[in-house]
């Protein structure tokens, strides 16, 4: 299934195994939900930390075997049920809830380890999620799952600079703008310049690196699962490519795949194995 929004997110594709999809599913209406409270109308911070904080008692009830608060009728009794089913670590969703409510703020970071904190509770958690209702476990699994959902998230970033920079979000470390001549204002403007583009290409090879440090997981784990992570994996790089391709000029459009990257990313996933380089990907 795939849910009508902006950001257009595939749900429980056929791909997933069909055990998981309830769960899936479950996680993804708590997250968007969650994501949606932070980000979207016109309300101020401050309410919307108020209902993140409701959204987030709502969950410690379910988890205590609680009715949640009647505003999301039909959204925690799935996710109580996929908790339960699948053993979910109930930590991880309060990472994701702990990122929304820093999303309030639109803050800005001083460099990529407080980038990496940030994508560790807002990214990293679906990954180890999905890892979890698969039963794949081990610290080299979670390692690499890591690694792909961060790199999935900056990506993201460098995506959409021309989307989140006139909604005040600031995703650049200032550390790499300033190691350019740039700081965060000078992008807001926006104008894609020699500077900025040098910038961005550093962010996303930055960003290529630690997918292509996560992509052998999509060889580990089994069934269709690990065939839907080789896809995720190859249409991260395929965004990537197309970033390079415009010159890294992506303060004033967004780059989007279209119908005629699917063979290539179908390709290049069924030519995946273990302990080879990530096939047909490079940057310039």
């Amino acid at each position: 299934m795939s849910v009508d929004h902006y950001e257009n997110f595939p749900v429980a594709s056929l791909l997933c195994p069909p055990f998981m999809r309830a769960g899936v599913t479950a996680i993804y209406h708590f997250a968007r939900a969650a994501d949606d409270l932070a980000d979207e109308g016109d309300s101020p911070p401050q309410q919307r930390r108020r209902c993140l904080q409701l959204f987030r008692q709502s969950l410690d009830a379910v988890l205590a075997g609680r009715p949640p608060d009647p505003l999301w009728p039909g959204l925690f009794e799935p996710l109580a049920a996929a908790i339960t089913r699948h053993q979910l670590p109930p930590q991880l969703l309060h990472d994701l809830l702990d990122a929304f409510e820093q999303d309030t703020g639109n803050p800005r970071y001083a460099d990529r380890a407080e980038l990496l904190d940030y994508c560790r509770r807002s990214a990293n958690p679906i990954g180890r999620l999905m890892l979890q209702m698969a039963g794949v476990h081990g610290a080299e699994a979670l390692a690499r799952s890591d690694a792909i959902c961060t790199a999935l998230q900056l990506i993201n970033f460098w995506q959409d600079p021309s989307v989140d920079l006139p909604r005040g979000r600031h995703y650049v470390p200032e550390a790499d703008a300033r190691a350019h001549g740039l700081t965060l204002d000078d992008l807001e403007r926006p104008i894609d310049t020699p500077a900025s583009q040098a910038l961005l290409r550093d962010l996303c090879h930055w960003a290529a690196a630690l997918m292509t440090k996560g992509a052998p997981l999509a060889c580990q784990v089994p069934g269709r699962l690990g065939w839907e992570l080789r896809l995720v994996v190859q249409g991260g790089l395929r965004i990537l490519e197309r970033i390079a391709a415009m010159q890294y000029r992506t303060l004033q459009q967004r780059p989007q795949l279209g119908p005629l990257d699917l063979p290539v990313m179908l390709w290049r996933a069924m030519r995946m194995r273990p302990g080879r380089p990530t096939p047909g990907f490079g940057l310039r």
